[in-house]
């Protein structure tokens, strides 16, 4: 065997053990992530279920899990139901789209004007605690029963923080950045976009995700507020369950709520890791 042949065949063995060493660093991370989430929805079920044998509610009041879960996944099989998801999240990323491009303009505007920062700070923070149920007498007075209403009030409850998040991200850049910047001949704009604005992305990101928080939580209750006529939302469902005492029903809905939820925050979750690896805050 020459020596070429057999440094081919060592280095095809060391891949080899660098694929398995790779692959089982993966099944450990998954297995690492999912055994948490595994056991909370255990317990979930489990203090659910011992709710419902206690008996404080009548089952038509308050189904259990064997109630639910085929609800849910008989539902999971109708066309209905994907239409009223696809419903939901087009109205959910049309909202958020527009309150990030509005936050990220009043952000930048009253981050850098100091007369705008007097002048409407602390407005920004009031618009984000107020309850996004409170918008919704004014947004059908001035859209009707209509889907504007529901994203006009989407908007209104998630801008305000992706607003403050870009705000206090740009407060918190380094002095030093900003002298490296005005060194580097960067003036106003150009600042803004290479020094400032990436320094700033940590809190950014953390106003998105609350941002999407706020937006959720309102497109739910404009949805439940606004029924709109041959357009089935998840809002929709819950209301109808509601007016109808269908508890499995309901609570199939919202778990159907609350996991889509979840996927969007992993999503943002997996953006903040890909921001701190970059920054070399988290190992890769």
């Amino acid at each position: 065997m020459s020596t070429d042949t057999h440094a081919a065949q060592l280095a095809g063995l060391d891949a080899l053990e660098i694929q398995e060493k790779r692959r089982r660093h993966l099944v450990s991370r998954l297995w690492a992530r999912l055994w948490p989430i595994t056991l909370a929805v255990g317990i979930v079920l489990a203090i659910w279920q011992g709710v419902v044998w206690a008996g404080f509610w009548e089952p038509w009041v308050f189904a259990g899990p064997t109630e639910v879960f085929p609800v849910l996944y008989e539902r999971l099989g109708t066309a209905e139901f994907w239409q009223a998801v696809g419903v939901t999240m087009r109205r959910a990323v049309t909202g958020f789209a527009a309150a990030v491009l509005i936050g990220l303009v009043v952000g930048a505007l009253v981050s850098r004007v100091k007369v705008l920062r007097a002048a409407f700070g602390s407005l920004i923070t009031g618009l984000q605690t107020m309850p996004s149920i409170a918008w919704f007498p004014l947004a059908i007075l001035l859209f009707k029963l209509s889907e504007s209403a529901i994203i006009f009030v989407v908007i209104l409850g998630a801008a305000p923080s992706i607003a403050n998040g870009l705000i206090t991200g740009v407060d918190y850049t380094p002095p030093l950045l900003l002298r490296a910047g005005h060194v580097l001949g960067f003036r106003r704009l150009q600042l803004y976009l290479h020094v400032i604005l990436p320094a700033s992305l940590p809190s950014f990101l953390a106003g998105l995700k609350q941002g999407w928080a706020f937006a959720w939580r309102s497109l739910m209750a404009g949805e439940i507020v606004v029924i709109i006529a041959n357009q089935p939302s998840l809002g929709e469902q819950l209301h109808y369950a509601r007016e109808l005492a269908d508890s499995a029903g309901l609570l199939a809905t919202m778990i159907v709520v609350l996991v889509l939820g979840i996927v969007i925050d992993l999503l943002f979750e997996t953006g903040d890791n890909a921001l701190r690896r970059r920054w070399g805050l988290r190992a890769g």
